[in-house]
Protein backbone atom coordinates (compact mmCIF):
# COMPACT_ATOMS: atom_id res chain seq x y z
CA UNK A 1 0.00 0.00 0.00
CA UNK A 2 1.03 3.47 -0.82
CA UNK A 3 1.28 5.90 2.00
CA UNK A 4 2.69 9.35 2.72
CA UNK A 5 4.63 11.11 5.15
CA UNK A 6 3.26 13.26 7.70
CA UNK A 7 -0.16 12.69 8.97
CA UNK A 8 -1.43 10.55 11.76
CA UNK A 9 -3.83 7.31 11.18
CA UNK A 10 -4.19 5.53 14.33
CA UNK A 11 -2.53 3.81 17.16
CA UNK A 12 -0.51 0.38 15.58
CA UNK A 13 1.74 -1.60 18.76
CA UNK A 14 5.10 -1.52 18.61
CA UNK A 15 6.96 -4.26 19.80
CA UNK A 16 9.85 -4.00 21.99
CA UNK A 17 12.81 -6.03 22.39
CA UNK A 18 13.65 -8.35 25.77
CA UNK A 19 11.94 -11.31 27.00
CA UNK A 20 8.53 -10.91 28.11
CA UNK A 21 8.12 -7.27 26.80
CA UNK A 22 5.02 -5.90 26.27
CA UNK A 23 4.04 -4.34 22.87
CA UNK A 24 3.26 -0.37 22.92
CA UNK A 25 1.34 1.86 20.97
CA UNK A 26 2.22 4.33 19.19
CA UNK A 27 0.94 7.19 16.42
CA UNK A 28 1.91 5.72 13.02
CA UNK A 29 2.73 9.17 11.15
CA UNK A 30 1.41 7.54 7.73
CA UNK A 31 -1.56 8.02 5.50
CA UNK A 32 -2.54 5.82 2.48
CA UNK A 33 -3.16 7.67 -0.88
CA UNK A 34 -6.43 7.35 -1.65
CA UNK A 35 -6.70 6.13 -5.45
CA UNK A 36 -8.41 9.83 -7.29
CA UNK A 37 -11.52 10.03 -8.54
CA UNK A 38 -12.04 8.27 -11.53
CA UNK A 39 -15.08 10.47 -12.39
CA UNK A 40 -12.76 13.57 -12.15
CA UNK A 41 -10.49 12.04 -14.50
CA UNK A 42 -13.36 11.31 -16.79
CA UNK A 43 -14.41 14.91 -16.97
CA UNK A 44 -11.21 16.44 -17.03
CA UNK A 45 -9.77 14.29 -19.88
CA UNK A 46 -13.04 15.06 -21.76
CA UNK A 47 -13.11 18.60 -21.14
CA UNK A 48 -9.09 19.11 -21.87
CA UNK A 49 -8.93 16.78 -24.92
CA UNK A 50 -12.47 18.43 -26.94
CA UNK A 51 -10.54 21.75 -26.05
CA UNK A 52 -7.16 20.68 -27.66
CA UNK A 53 -8.79 19.19 -30.37
CA UNK A 54 -10.18 22.43 -31.65
CA UNK A 55 -7.88 23.26 -35.19
CA UNK A 56 -6.01 20.50 -34.63
CA UNK A 57 -4.81 18.59 -37.44
CA UNK A 58 -7.04 15.44 -37.42
CA UNK A 59 -9.55 17.63 -36.89
CA UNK A 60 -8.82 19.26 -40.26
CA UNK A 61 -8.29 15.67 -41.20
CA UNK A 62 -11.93 14.57 -40.21
CA UNK A 63 -12.73 17.94 -42.46
CA UNK A 64 -11.25 17.05 -45.52
CA UNK A 65 -12.56 12.97 -44.93
CA UNK A 66 -16.06 14.46 -45.00
CA UNK A 67 -15.98 16.55 -47.81
CA UNK A 68 -13.85 14.01 -49.59
CA UNK A 69 -16.43 10.74 -49.16
CA UNK A 70 -19.23 12.67 -47.87
CA UNK A 71 -20.30 9.34 -45.85
CA UNK A 72 -20.78 10.72 -42.74
CA UNK A 73 -21.47 7.44 -40.92
CA UNK A 74 -18.26 5.24 -41.75
CA UNK A 75 -16.29 8.59 -41.05
CA UNK A 76 -17.67 8.91 -37.43
CA UNK A 77 -17.08 5.20 -36.89
CA UNK A 78 -13.78 5.03 -38.49
CA UNK A 79 -12.64 8.43 -35.65
CA UNK A 80 -14.19 6.29 -32.98
CA UNK A 81 -12.23 2.99 -33.80
CA UNK A 82 -9.05 4.75 -34.47
CA UNK A 83 -9.21 7.00 -31.30
CA UNK A 84 -10.07 4.08 -29.41
CA UNK A 85 -7.22 1.82 -30.95
CA UNK A 86 -4.63 5.31 -30.21
CA UNK A 87 -5.65 6.10 -26.73
CA UNK A 88 -5.55 2.71 -25.24
CA UNK A 89 -2.39 2.44 -26.22
CA UNK A 90 -1.06 6.06 -24.83
CA UNK A 91 -3.23 5.30 -21.72
CA UNK A 92 -1.22 1.84 -21.40
CA UNK A 93 2.21 3.95 -21.96
CA UNK A 94 1.43 6.84 -19.50
CA UNK A 95 0.37 3.99 -16.82
CA UNK A 96 3.49 2.07 -17.55
CA UNK A 97 5.71 5.31 -16.88
CA UNK A 98 4.16 5.24 -13.10
CA UNK A 99 5.61 2.06 -12.72
CA UNK A 100 9.23 2.92 -13.38
CA UNK A 101 9.49 6.43 -11.60
CA UNK A 102 9.16 7.31 -7.98
CA UNK A 103 6.45 10.17 -7.45
CA UNK A 104 9.09 12.75 -6.81
CA UNK A 105 10.07 12.79 -10.57
CA UNK A 106 6.69 11.82 -11.63
CA UNK A 107 5.59 15.04 -10.63
CA UNK A 108 8.35 17.20 -11.93
CA UNK A 109 8.07 15.01 -15.50
CA UNK A 110 4.25 15.55 -15.65
CA UNK A 111 4.56 19.43 -14.24
CA UNK A 112 7.11 19.55 -17.30
CA UNK A 113 5.01 17.93 -19.71
CA UNK A 114 1.88 19.63 -19.28
CA UNK A 115 3.65 23.26 -19.32
CA UNK A 116 5.02 21.90 -22.36
CA UNK A 117 1.21 21.04 -23.96
CA UNK A 118 0.48 24.68 -22.76
CA UNK A 119 3.07 26.01 -25.10
CA UNK A 120 2.48 23.65 -27.61
CA UNK A 121 -1.96 24.56 -27.48
CA UNK A 122 -0.26 28.32 -28.76
CA UNK A 123 1.12 26.77 -32.12
CA UNK A 124 -0.79 26.32 -35.13
CA UNK A 125 -1.29 23.34 -36.83
CA UNK A 126 -1.38 22.01 -39.90
CA UNK A 127 -2.40 18.99 -42.05
CA UNK A 128 0.74 17.52 -44.00
CA UNK A 129 -0.60 16.14 -47.71
CA UNK A 130 0.22 12.92 -46.85
CA UNK A 131 -1.63 12.15 -44.37
CA UNK A 132 -5.28 12.68 -46.28
CA UNK A 133 -3.79 10.30 -49.16
CA UNK A 134 -5.15 6.95 -47.60
CA UNK A 135 -5.34 4.26 -50.03
CA UNK A 136 -9.02 4.31 -51.02
CA UNK A 137 -9.24 0.24 -51.43
CA UNK A 138 -10.06 -0.12 -47.70
CA UNK A 139 -13.23 2.18 -48.31
CA UNK A 140 -14.79 4.78 -46.26
CA UNK A 141 -14.23 3.12 -42.71
CA UNK A 142 -10.92 1.53 -43.43
CA UNK A 143 -9.64 4.78 -45.02
CA UNK A 144 -10.75 6.50 -42.22
CA UNK A 145 -9.07 4.16 -39.31
CA UNK A 146 -6.11 4.40 -41.00
CA UNK A 147 -5.37 7.71 -42.09
CA UNK A 148 -6.62 8.93 -38.64
CA UNK A 149 -5.06 6.53 -36.19
CA UNK A 150 -1.79 7.73 -38.20
CA UNK A 151 -2.15 11.34 -38.07
CA UNK A 152 -2.94 10.76 -33.95
CA UNK A 153 0.92 9.31 -33.85
CA UNK A 154 2.26 12.05 -31.94
CA UNK A 155 -0.38 14.74 -32.13
CA UNK A 156 -1.27 16.86 -28.83
CA UNK A 157 -4.14 14.85 -27.89
CA UNK A 158 -2.10 11.67 -27.59
CA UNK A 159 0.46 13.25 -25.84
CA UNK A 160 -1.93 14.86 -23.37
CA UNK A 161 -3.72 10.83 -23.13
CA UNK A 162 -0.28 9.96 -22.30
CA UNK A 163 0.53 12.20 -19.48
CA UNK A 164 -3.34 12.17 -17.99
CA UNK A 165 -3.19 8.61 -17.52
CA UNK A 166 0.23 8.99 -15.77
CA UNK A 167 -1.45 11.56 -13.56
CA UNK A 168 -4.45 9.49 -12.52
CA UNK A 169 -4.88 6.54 -11.21
CA UNK A 170 -7.29 5.44 -13.62
CA UNK A 171 -6.79 4.19 -17.07
CA UNK A 172 -10.11 3.20 -18.38
CA UNK A 173 -11.94 6.30 -17.06
CA UNK A 174 -8.76 8.34 -18.58
CA UNK A 175 -8.99 6.69 -22.19
CA UNK A 176 -12.59 6.81 -22.30
CA UNK A 177 -12.38 10.76 -21.38
CA UNK A 178 -10.52 11.48 -24.06
CA UNK A 179 -12.13 9.26 -26.53
CA UNK A 180 -15.15 11.00 -25.51
CA UNK A 181 -13.64 14.64 -26.41
CA UNK A 182 -12.21 13.67 -29.43
CA UNK A 183 -15.53 12.41 -30.87
CA UNK A 184 -17.32 16.00 -29.46
CA UNK A 185 -14.48 17.77 -31.23
CA UNK A 186 -14.70 15.25 -34.62
CA UNK A 187 -18.24 14.15 -35.46
CA UNK A 188 -19.74 17.72 -35.62
CA UNK A 189 -17.18 18.34 -37.80
CA UNK A 190 -18.24 15.35 -40.17
CA UNK A 191 -21.97 16.28 -40.32
CA UNK A 192 -21.51 20.45 -40.34
CA UNK A 193 -18.34 21.38 -42.22
CA UNK A 194 -16.23 24.39 -42.06
CA UNK A 195 -19.87 25.99 -40.29
CA UNK A 196 -18.63 24.18 -36.99
CA UNK A 197 -15.08 25.36 -37.29
CA UNK A 198 -15.83 28.94 -38.17
CA UNK A 199 -18.95 29.09 -35.43
CA UNK A 200 -16.16 28.66 -32.49
CA UNK A 201 -13.05 31.39 -32.31
CA UNK A 202 -10.11 28.86 -32.43
CA UNK A 203 -7.69 31.27 -30.88
CA UNK A 204 -9.66 32.10 -27.79
CA UNK A 205 -10.67 28.11 -27.72
CA UNK A 206 -6.31 27.65 -28.09
CA UNK A 207 -5.56 29.79 -25.24
CA UNK A 208 -8.19 28.80 -22.98
CA UNK A 209 -6.58 25.06 -23.33
CA UNK A 210 -3.25 26.21 -23.04
CA UNK A 211 -4.03 28.22 -19.40
CA UNK A 212 -5.75 24.63 -18.25
CA UNK A 213 -2.64 22.99 -19.15
CA UNK A 214 -0.55 25.52 -17.51
CA UNK A 215 -2.56 25.29 -14.63
CA UNK A 216 -2.23 21.66 -14.37
CA UNK A 217 1.62 21.37 -14.79
CA UNK A 218 1.82 24.19 -11.82
CA UNK A 219 -0.33 22.23 -9.30
CA UNK A 220 1.68 19.47 -10.43
CA UNK A 221 4.90 20.83 -9.70
CA UNK A 222 3.53 22.20 -6.14
CA UNK A 223 1.26 19.23 -5.09
CA UNK A 224 2.58 18.99 -1.09
CA UNK A 225 2.97 15.83 0.21
CA UNK A 226 5.92 13.26 -0.13
CA UNK A 227 4.51 9.68 -1.21
CA UNK A 228 6.20 6.88 0.57
CA UNK A 229 5.93 2.54 -0.07
CA UNK A 230 5.04 0.60 2.70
Amino acid sequence: MRFALGETIGWVPIHMAGVGAQPMLSHACVRPVHQKNPMEAFFVSTAIVAIAEMGDKTQLLALVLAARFRKPWPIVLGILAATLANHALAGAVGAWVTTVMGPQVLRWVLGACFIAMAVWMLIPDKLDEGETAAVSRWGVFGTTLIAFFLAEMGDKTQIATVVLAAKYNAYFWVVAGTTLGMMLANAPVVWLGERITRLVPLRIVHLVSAGIFLVLGVLALWAPGVAVLA
